[in-house]
């Protein structure tokens, strides 16, 4: 039974110096040149939206300026970032998206 006692004791310590990693919003913002349906796609394809939830966001950017596109820990959120970054270059749309710290 002392076994147990100090197993659960370890267990309460490290839950308590674990925390959980910081969250980052991924947010696109509107432009005048980016054609909706590439923003469409752009959803569909790096946030795994379905063509309703993606057309939502689309107009919700259009609309108001900027979307989020998902809630992403920091390695994450960089990475879906970069990705729409450099397939909006290549594929010479002026499409922007950026990350910042969860509230």
């Amino acid at each position: 039974m002392t076994n147990n006692v100090a197993s659960n004791k370890t267990q309460t310590l490290i839950k308590d110096k674990l925390k959980r990693p910081s969250m980052y919003e991924v947010i696109l913002l509107n432009d005048d040149y980016t054609p909706m349906e590439f923003v469409v796609d752009v959803l569909m394809k790096y946030f795994g939206k379905d063509i309703n939830q993606a057309n939502e966001v689309m107009m919700h950017v259009h609309r108001n300026g900027t979307g989020l596109c998902g809630i992403y820990p920091f390695d994450i959120a960089e990475t879906k970032v970069m990705q729409v970054m450099n397939y909006s270059i290549k594929n010479g749309h002026p499409l922007q998206c950026k990350m910042e710290k969860n509230k």
